[in-house]
C-alpha cells in the first residue's frame, strides 16, 4: 500500500532479477483507504485566497497512479463561523476555494463529508519568518569538498516556541528535499537553513521555502521521514502507518491518512553561481 502526501514523496523500488527475466512478487493489497492532502499555504505578500485540498486513496504496490476521489462535500470554518467551500474541479479529486481568508493565529475546522461518513480536523495557521535577502554559496562543501552548499538565514522570534519546515527544489533533483527544525537551541537567534548537493551547476535555479508549522505537525512529519527511511539515518525504522490529525467521526476504524495543516510561507529563488 502506498500513501500520497503533498509536503512528502516516497519512492520504494523492489527489483528481483534472474539471469534473463524480471520476477514480480505477488503481494497482498489492503483495502483502499482515503488520503487527504489538506495543506493550506499562505505565501507572504499574497492574499492566500485560492487554496486546494486533494483527495485520493491508497493503492496497490505496483500501481503507477493513485486513484482520485470525487463527490465529497468539503468546508473549512474559522472561529467567526465563516464557512469556506471547496468545490471539486470535476473528476480530478482536487477541491478549490477562491475566497479563503488566512489569518495568523486563527483556528480553522476542516469538515469532509464523503459516502455518508464525516471527517474532521482542527488546526491553527502558523506564521513564518522572513528569510534574509543574501544567500551564502560555498562550492567546496561536503566531506569530499565536491558539493555546492547554499545557506539561507532568518531571525527566530524569541517570544515564542517555533517549529519550521524547509523545502529545497531544483531542476537537478527529481524530488524536493524537506527538513524539520525547531528553535529549542536557537531561541531568539539568527538561524541558518543548510542545503548541499554535488550535482548543482552554475545557472541552476534553487527554490527555497520556509514554512511555519505547529509542534504537532513537526512530530507527524518526523514520523513520516522515519517511516520512509528518508531521514538520512543509518538506523532507519521499519515503515509503518503514520496517522495525522484528521479523524473519522462516523466510523473510527475507517480512519484516513493525511494531515490538515495551515502555514504561512516565505519563498526565495536563488540562481547558483
Amino acid at each position: 500500500m502506498r500513501i500520497s502526501i503533498k509536503i512528502l514523496i516516497v519512492t520504494i523500488g523492489l527489483l528481483l532479477t534472474s539471469c534473463e527475466e524480471v520476477i514480480t512478487v505477488d503481494l497482498d493489497t489492503a483495502a483502499p483507504r482515503l488520503v487527504i492532502d489538506a495543506s493550506i499555504d499562505w505565501v507572504k505578500n499574497t492574499t492566500g485566497s485560492e487554496q486546494k485540498i486533494k483527495l485520493s486513496t491508497t493503492t496497490g504496490y505496483y500501481s503507477p497512479t493513485f486513484p482520485t476521489v470525487s463527490g465529497a462535500n468539503i468546508t473549512v470554518t474559522n472561529s467567526a463561523n465563516t464557512v469556506f467551500n471547496f468545490i471539486e474541479n470535476p473528476g480530478t479529486g482536487e477541491y478549490i476555494c477562491t475566497n479563503f481568508q488566512p489569518a495568523i493565529g486563527e483556528t480553522y475546522v476542516l469538515s469532509i463529508v464523503l459516502n455518508g461518513e464525516t471527517y474532521t480536523a482542527t488546526e491553527t495557521l502558523v506564521n513564518a519568518p522572513t528569510m534574509q535577502t543574501d544567500v551564502i554559496q560555498n562550492n567546496d562543501a561536503g566531506f569530499g569538498g565536491d558539493e555546492v552548499e547554499v545557506l539561507t538565514k532568518f531571525q527566530d522570534n524569541g517570544a515564542q516556541q517555533n517549529y519550521y519546515l524547509y523545502r529545497h527544489a531544483s531542476n537537478r533533483v527529481a524530488f524536493p528535499q524537506y527538513q524539520i527544525e525547531d528553535d529549542e537551541n536557537d531561541n531568539g537567534n539568527l538561524m541558518t537553513i543548510y542545503y548541499s548537493n554535488k550535482d548543482l551547476k552554475p545557472g541552476d535555479i534553487m527554490d527555497i521555502k520556509l514554512y511555519g508549522i505547529s509542534r504537532r505537525y513537526s512530530e507527524y512529519f518526523n514520523k513520516l521521514l522515519l517511516a520512509s527511511g528518508n531521514d538520512d539515518s543509518p538506523f532507519a525504522t521499519t515503515p509503518t502507518k503514520v496517522r495525522g490529525n484528521i479523524t473519522n467521526q462516523t466510523n473510527s476504524k475507517n480512519f484516513p491518512f493525511g494531515y490538515f495543516r495551515l502555514s504561512e510561507i516565505d519563498t526565495k529563488s536563488y540562481t547558483i553561481q
